[in-house]
C-alpha cells in the first residue's frame, strides 16, 4: 500500500513537469562578412572620439560621462541590482534567530492558599535551512547575477549613446558655423554686387532691373542669417542640456576645415557581438531567462527544510547563560506541492515565455547591429565619392564665378551672367559643408554601431 502511494505521489509530481510553451529554438545566423567589404578589425578604443583631434569635444564628451542625467539614472540602476544580488545571495545561508523573555507573576498557592511571586528567564534560539535540492535557489541567483551583468551592460550603452549624441551635436554645430560663415561671406560678395549694380546703374550702364536682382539677392542671402543664428543656439542649448548643464553657450573649434574625417582601415571585424553593449546587455537578459526558467522548474519539486532549536530558562537572570540548554529540539521535513501544482506550472510557462522573449529580443538586437554597421559603413563611402565630386566642382564653379564677375565688371556680360555663377558657387559650398557632416555623423555612427571604435 506505502508503495503504492509512493509511487502515485511520484507520478503526480512528475506530470507537474510537462508545459504548454514550448522552447524556441535559436534560429540566428551569424553572416561572415559585411555587404561591404571593408570595415575596422582592432578592439574597441575607449575614448574613440579623441580620434578627431578637437579638445573641445574631447571635453564635452567627458563632462557628458560625469553629469549626464541617463548615464547617472542607469549607474544608480546597477548599484540597485547589485543589492538584490547581496540579498539573493544572503538567502542561500540558514536562517539564525536569537530571543529572550521574561516573566514576572503573582499567584496563590493551591496548598497553603498564600500568595506568592515567581519570576522566570527564557532564552531561545532558532535555526531554519531549506536544502536546495534541485538548485532553485541557486538558479534564482545566477539570474540576477545575469540581470546584473545586463545592467551594467546597458549603463555602457548609455555611455556609448551619450558620448555618440555629444560628438554628433557637435560637429553638428561646427557644421552650422561654417554655413553662417559661408552665408555671411556671400552676403558681403552680394552687397558689394548690389553697391557696383546700383553705380552702374546711376550711370547709366545697365538697366534698373539688373540693380534689383542684384538687391533681391543681397535679401535673400540676408534673410538666411537669422535662421542660421537660431538652429546654432538651438544646438548650443541642446548640447549643454546633453552634458549636464543649464543651457548656454559652448565653446568649440571655429574652423570646420581643420576638423578631418578619419580614414577607415580595409580588414573586417570578427568581435562584433563582443563590442555592443546593448548586444552583451540582451545576451545578458536570455541567460537570466533560461536561469529563472531553471528556479520555475524546481519549484516543482520536493523541497527539505532543516530545522533545529534549543530553549534554557531559569528564575535568576544571571544564571541563565550559565546553564546549558534544557529543552532543543532537531528535525526536518519534506514538502512536495500538491493542490497548488496548477499554478507552479504556469509559472513555468510564464519563465518559459520569458525566456523566449528574450531570445527573440537578443536576435533581434543583433541582426539590427549588423544592419547599422553595414548602413553606416555604405553612408561613408556614398559620402566620401560625393564630397570629392563636390569639391570637385567647386573649384570649376569658383573660377567660372571670377570670370564672370570680371566679365560684367568690365562690360562684357550683364549681371544675370555673374549672379548665376554666384548662386551656384554658394549652392556649391553649403553642399560641401553639409556633404561634410553627414559623413563626420556616418562614421559616429560606425563608431556607436561597433560598441566604440576600431583603432587599438
Amino acid at each position: 500500500m506505502k508503495r503504492l502511494l509512493l509511487a502515485s505521489l511520484s507520478a503526480l509530481m512528475l506530470s507537474g513537469c510537462a508545459t504548454e510553451v514550448e522552447r524556441a529554438p535559436s534560429s540566428l545566423p551569424i553572416p561572415d562578412s559585411w555587404r561591404q567589404q571593408v570595415g575596422p578589425h582592432a578592439a574597441p578604443e575607449a575614448q574613440w572620439w579623441q580620434a578627431f583631434g578637437d579638445n573641445q569635444l574631447n571635453r564635452l564628451v567627458e563632462q557628458a560621462l560625469q553629469h549626464n542625467s541617463d548615464i547617472l539614472i542607469a549607474r544608480s540602476r546597477v548599484d540597485q541590482y547589485r543589492a538584490q544580488l547581496r540579498a539573493a545571495q544572503g538567502d542561500n545561508f540558514p536562517t539564525l534567530s536569537a530571543g529572550v523573555a521574561a516573566t514576572h507573576q503573582r499567584a496563590l498557592s493551591s496548598a497553603t492558599g498564600e500568595p506568592y511571586e515567581s519570576a522566570v528567564f527564557q532564552g531561545l534560539l532558532q535555526s531554519s535551512y531549506d536544502v536546495d535540492l534541485w538548485g532553485s535557489r541557486s538558479s534564482s541567483i545566477r539570474a540576477t547575477q545575469a540581470t546584473l551583468d545586463a545592467q551594467r551592460a546597458a549603463a555602457s550603452a548609455a555611455e556609448l549613446t551619450v558620448a555618440s549624441s555629444v560628438a554628433s551635436g557637435y560637429l553638428s554645430l561646427c557644421a552650422l558655423d561654417e554655413q553662417l560663415r559661408v552665408t555671411e561671406a556671400t552676403l558681403a560678395t552680394r552687397e558689394n554686387s548690389l553697391k557696383l549694380a546700383q553705380r552702374q546703374f546711376e550711370a547709366g550702364y545697365t538697366s534698373r532691373l539688373e540693380w534689383m536682382h542684384a538687391a533681391s539677392e543681397y535679401q535673400t542671402a540676408k534673410a538666411q542669417v537669422p535662421q542660421l543664428q537660431h538652429q546654432i543656439e538651438q544646438q548650443e542649448n541642446a548640447l549643454s542640456v546633453l552634458v549636464g548643464m543649464n543651457p548656454r553657450a559652448i565653446a568649440r573649434n571655429s574652423q570646420f576645415d581643420h576638423i578631418r574625417p578619419q580614414t577607415l582601415p580595409a580588414l573586417l571585424p570578427s568581435q562584433l557581438l563582443n563590442r555592443r553593449p546593448d548586444i552583451v546587455q540582451a545576451q545578458r537578459q536570455l541567460l537570466a531567462a533560461d536561469a529563472s526558467l531553471d528556479s520555475a522548474k524546481a519549484q516543482l519539486l520536493p523541497s527539505l527544510n532543516l530545522t533545529a532549536s534549543g530553549t534554557l530558562q531559569s528564575s535568576h537572570l544571571h544564571e541563565l547563560l550559565a546553564n546549558p540548554f534544557r529543552l532543543w529540539s532537531i528535525g526536518g521535513s519534506v514538502l512536495a506541492p500538491l493542490l497548488n501544482r496548477e499554478a507552479l506550472t504556469a509559472q513555468v510557462d510564464v519563465a518559459m515565455a520569458s525566456r523566449n522573449q528574450a531570445l527573440y529580443g537578443y536576435e533581434k538586437v543583433v541582426r539590427n547591429a549588423f544592419s547599422e554597421v553595414d548602413d553606416a559603413m555604405d553612408a561613408i563611402r556614398r559620402s566620401e565619392q560625393q564630397l570629392t565630386e563636390l569639391e570637385q566642382q567647386a573649384r570649376f564653379v569658383a573660377e567660372a564665378y571670377r570670370i564672370a564677375h570680371n566679365r560684367y565688371q568690365n562690360g562684357y556680360a550683364s549681371y544675370l551672367d555673374e549672379l548665376d555663377a554666384q548662386r551656384t558657387l554658394f549652392t556649391t559650398q553649403l553642399n560641401i559643408v553639409s556633404v561634410k557632416n553627414t559623413l563626420l555623423l556616418a562614421q559616429i555612427d560606425l563608431y556607436r554601431a561597433l560598441g566604440g571604435g576600431w583603432q587599438g
